[in-house]
């Protein structure tokens, strides 16, 4: 008996809406703008209330059908159990802290996080979480900062600015030995170049501004469980949503505690214009990749270039857990001017990259790291960070890689 075919990436998430039943058949799902949900018989009403149904809707700041064709989508490209979409990826990001850790509780974090990341580690700590971030390239000072009262170990796949790759498949081991719960944002890498649930992760994070929408033209996050973590061991979840399988009852608190009580909620428009996005994510990544790489190894023959960062550099301190884990290195590259004051000379020169925050858009994107996005954490900081003053940061877009290099060649000739 010969194995049925198994459809690739992105021919499952093209054909994604149609296959799942889409209106009156529709290629896309159509975009649902009811806020209120009706029923014939109250019972049904109750029963979606608490939780008990099979799907359905209530209210649409918990979900929409649209927002539900999204989250399919999101859970079959990360092979998970199940997702949660939010109105922005920091809203996926404090939904997981504020609902699954409590006062008392220790955090081991990355030190190498995103800026709106890092300032949610001040307000935990204010309300009395215990953070301790650490150098997570190296699993041995996770381990080492496991307490009793530990309860979560967060990273990023790809760092950003400083592209640092975790001991991925270290410290997922090391969770399953101490039975934390393994959260990862991959927001970066995608799950086109990387699935956390390889490594172990509990939760997966993406901001779906980014990679998987990839326009810059709708905000989003999304938290897709993976499965793997056995929610019946963990102490923070309310007594209400501890009834039926345990595999489901992280993304149930998190969906009324997270979602429905904080408000973060994505609206049908967005959640249809990123699920059009994502459709040809696996194209944009191939594209970005390449064409980074090809910057990258330019900039470094460059003299006056100190440094680039990217993973698919052989340079790169964290190359060997980049091949061994991602299909491409993404659109993240940074480097480091040798005089830092020519920094912002550099940036003005440039006449393709856009000069504006923002990652994963069509088109390049720079900015001077240490005078914008990590301005505010200071140099002390930035210094833990490896963010260096004359630190530039590019999201590669989709223009061909020979008008990038003939760009920069200008830019940089004369320094």
């Amino acid at each position: 008996m010969t194995t049925p075919h198994q459809p690739s990436f992105t021919t499952q998430i093209v054909h994604a809406d149609r296959l799942g039943g889409a209106e009156h058949g529709a290629i896309h799902k159509p975009i649902h703008t009811s806020v209120q949900y009706g029923y014939d018989k109250v019972e049904d009403l109750i029963a979606v209330f608490q939780g008990t149904a099979k799907g359905g809707f209530n209210y649409a700041r918990q979900g929409t059908p649209t927002t539900a064709a999204l989250e399919s989508k999101i859970t079959q490209m990360e092979q998970g159990l199940g997702t949660i979409v939010f109105s922005t990826g920091m809203a996926g990001i404090c939904a997981i802290f504020m609902t699954l850790l409590k006062a008392g509780d220790h955090l081991v974090a990355s030190q190498y996080v995103f800026g709106n990341t890092n300032s949610v580690f001040g307000t935990l700590a204010n309300l009395g979480i215990e953070i301790t971030t650490v150098d997570v390239t190296d699993a041995a000072q996770v381990a080492a900062a496991v307490r009793p009262n530990t309860r979560m170990v967060f990273v990023e796949t790809i760092a950003n600015p400083g592209t640092q790759i975790p001991d991925l498949a270290g410290i997922g081991a090391l969770c399953r030995q101490h039975g934390l719960l393994y959260v990862v944002d991959n927001t970066v890498a995608s799950p086109y170049i990387f699935r956390a649930g390889t490594v172990g992760a509990g939760l997966v994070v993406n901001s779906l501004t980014k990679s998987i929408g990839g326009h810059g033209d709708a905000l989003g996050g999304a938290v897709t469980d993976t499965g793997l973590y056995d929610w019946s061991g963990y102490p923070n979840i309310f007594a209400a949503y501890c009834k039926g399988d345990s595999k489901g009852w992280g993304l149930q608190q998190l969906r009324k505690k997270g979602l429905r009580d904080m408000g973060g909620t994505l609206s049908s428009h967005a959640a249809h214009q990123l699920a059009v996005g994502a459709e040809t994510l696996a194209l944009r990544m191939e594209r970005t990749s390449a064409t980074a790489l090809a910057l990258a190894r330019w900039l470094e023959q460059q003299p006056a270039v100190a440094r680039v960062l990217y993973p698919m550099l052989e340079s790169h301190p964290q190359h060997a857990q980049a091949k061994q884990h991602f299909r491409a290195g993404s659109w993240l590259l940074s480097f480091e001017l040798r005089d830092a004051d020519q920094c912002l000379t550099v940036c003005n020169r440039l006449q393709l990259p856009i000069k504006a925050t923002g990652l994963a858009d069509t088109r390049t994107l720079i900015i001077p790291v240490a005078h914008t996005i990590f301005w505010e954490a200071g140099p002390a900081v930035r210094a833990t960070m490896g963010i260096a003053d004359g630190m530039i940061r590019l999201s590669i877009g989709l223009e061909e890689a020979d008008d990038l290099l003939a760009d920069f060649a200008q830019a940089l000739s004369g320094l």
